[in-house]
């Protein structure tokens, strides 16, 4: 059976790297990576070998030509894509000594959050089998509300996955916590990180995290918990899943996004999506979350956002 189409929804970040040494005049060089955790999860599933749809306000600037790329080389569908006048968002990263970026960003009137409701009334849906969003696009105004709209439309065939991705330089952690249960009604998995689950519930264990946001409509909830693997809870059953061993050869930015695709590309192989999960097994997520988490251990060999192809699995 082919695989059914995923749809992505959100934004494209150019993530700039310094490696902190400045030149000869005291000039610091960048080195800019096409990246923005959505963009990202397209381009991971079309490489992994899903069909994917990617809804993006794209800037004509040398940014958002990076970005249109990116996304075309590694097999993204870009027609539902909007050409945007404002300029693109630019986030600079710091990595620490273990790889982890720290951002500062350059966000403001910038392409990605203004989505409209008659922009996204316009995307002819397709009858996709999933439909994943979040990050910032979700939940920066104005163009969050009009993504929530088109999410309750996209629910009634669509399976659909939201990764808060939380970005406490530009939104409040309050502004998420306001959100979060109204995008668990609309969620049948909710994917996110346990730094995100530190500013959602600060002192809060896992399990009872998934509990809350079952309780809020969740069907599936998957926490991923960088070198320790990742926590699944289906309705309650839980997984654990270890982290494959490769070593961080270059950064991590990007593994929580890979993490994502190779979640939802496991479930489309085994037919899952397209739904409310209910013929999801704890054995199918098993082998779904073991998948995810080799594609984001991979990720983690190259520098920015760069997940790997179907045949390096």
């Amino acid at each position: 059976m082919p695989l059914r189409q995923v749809t992505v929804l959100g934004e494209c970040v150019a993530d700039a790297f310094t490696d902190g040494t400045r030149g000869p005049d005291g000039e610091l060089g960048l080195r800019v990576h096409p990246g923005g955790g959505p963009a990202n999860t397209a381009v991971a599933l079309a490489r992994l070998g899903t069909p994917t749809r990617f809804l993006g306000r794209l800037s004509g600037d040398v940014f958002g030509r990076l970005f249109r790329a990116h996304l075309a080389e590694s097999g993204v569908d870009l027609s539902g894509c909007v050409p945007a006048a404002e300029p693109s968002t630019l986030a600079v990263a710091d990595l620490d000594g273990d790889g982890q970026a720290v951002y500062s960003f350059h966000a403001e009137g910038t392409a990605d959050w203004q989505w409209s409701t008659p922009e996204l009334a316009a995307e002819p849906a397709g009858r996709p089998a999933c439909v994943h969003t979040g990050s910032l696009a979700l939940v920066r105004h104005p163009g969050g509300t009009a993504i929530e709209e088109f999410l309750a439309r996209a629910s009634a065939e669509a399976t659909v996955s939201i990764d808060p991705n939380v970005r406490p330089l530009l939104v409040d952690p309050a502004v998420y916590r306001e959100r979060l249960d109204r995008w668990c009604a609309l969620a049948d998995l909710l994917r996110l990180s346990e730094d995100d689950l530190a500013r959602l519930l600060p002192g809060t264990a896992p399990e009872a995290a998934c509990d809350r946001w079952h309780a809020a409509g969740a069907r599936l909830v998957v926490i991923t918990l960088g070198a320790r693997g990742a926590l699944a809870s289906l309705d309650g059953h839980r997984i654990t899943v270890p982290a494959a061993p490769v070593p961080v050869l270059a950064d991590t930015v990007g593994a929580g996004d890979a993490f994502t695709a190779g979640l939802l590309h496991h479930l489309g192989t085994l037919d899952r999506l397209g739904g409310r999960l209910d013929a999801l097994t704890p054995d199918d997520l098993a082998a779904a979350c073991r998948f995810a988490a080799r594609t984001a251990a991979l990720t983690c060999a190259s520098p920015g956002a760069n997940p790997p192809w179907a045949h390096q699995l």
